[in-house]
């Protein structure tokens, strides 16, 4: 049995003792939302926050965080549903393309603003550097990750 609190609230489910937590979290809880790209650890699609910091689901075992706080992608819209404002500025500013990656991309880019909520242009560049994206090129990341400093709408052409 493996016993943690997933955003906010406490989760249990048999596992095997190598279970990885991706796949606990998908499996055994139903939370779909984080992605597995690479299954070793380098692409960030699987992204979470244990405990408030960056860990890679597809290569953390479950049992190794047992008792932790654990936030998917499903857990950092408001308790209205309103979407967090790093999930919203990806949505205005195109920020995803196919989507795989865009779980961890929103993740990491939370936790960049939990940690230096006014980061420059190049601090989020080096700080989402660890989440690759084969689709967008990244100036939709990066414009996204700008927006929601800034906590602005698109202006038009600005897309």
């Amino acid at each position: 049995m493996v016993k943690l609190n997933v955003n906010g609230e406490e989760r249990e489910a048999d596992a095997p003792a190598g279970r990885l937590l991706l796949d606990f979290l998908r499996y055994d809880l139903g939370l779909t939302g984080s992605k597995e790209g690479c299954g070793v650890g380098v692409c960030g699609a699987c992204t979470v926050l244990v405990d408030g910091e960056l860990h890679a689901s597809c290569i953390t075992l479950a049992v190794a965080v047992e008792g932790a706080e654990v936030t998917t992608i499903e857990g950092i819209a408001d308790d209205d549903g309103r979407l967090h404002p790093v999930q919203q500025a990806f949505i205005d500013y195109g920020g995803f393309q196919c989507g795989i990656c865009t779980p961890g991309q929103v993740i990491a880019a939370k936790a960049l603003l939990d940690f230096n909520p006014q980061p420059t242009e190049d601090e989020i560049k080096r700080w989402m550097m660890g989440n690759l994206c084969r689709c967008t090129g990244y100036y939709g990341i990066i414009n996204s990750v700008s927006a929601a400093v800034r906590q602005s709408p698109p202006t038009p052409g600005e897309v």
